[in-house]
């Protein structure tokens, strides 16, 4: 379970009236009629959504991925300083050692000793 507030919240909801999804997958493959389908959708057409997505908005699709998300929240919590094991929470990463890998890398973005050499 990943809880959250706000828009995201105000989306998922209208989503599901449209979509009439009382139970199982939330994100499910739409076939070319516009028809919802039962089954989930499938990680690789996650990332084809998000490249198709970032293509839309002007940007090259070859620099974003659907793992860039996830690993994009994990960088940007960390920058403002959310605990970890928090941002593992909404991340549902399972390995501490992963997860910490983008901590890491900011936490040494922004030490003393970076700052050193200015």
């Amino acid at each position: 379970m990943v809880y959250l507030t706000g828009r995201p919240v105000e989306a998922l909801n209208a989503w599901l009236a449209a979509s009439k999804i009382d139970k199982g997958s939330v994100f499910r493959a739409i076939d070319r009629w516009g028809n919802v389908r039962s089954r989930a959708l499938d990680p690789k057409a996650v990332n084809d959504i998000v490249k198709s997505r970032v293509a839309q908005a002007g940007f090259e699709p070859g620099e974003f991925s659907a793992h860039g998300l996830r690993s994009g929240y994990l960088t940007e919590a960390a920058n403002q300083g959310v605990p970890l094991l928090e941002a593992m929470e909404q991340s549902r990463h399972k390995s501490v050692q992963q997860a910490s890998a983008y901590y890491n890398s900011t936490d040494r973005r922004h030490s003393r000793a970076a700052r050193l050499i200015a």
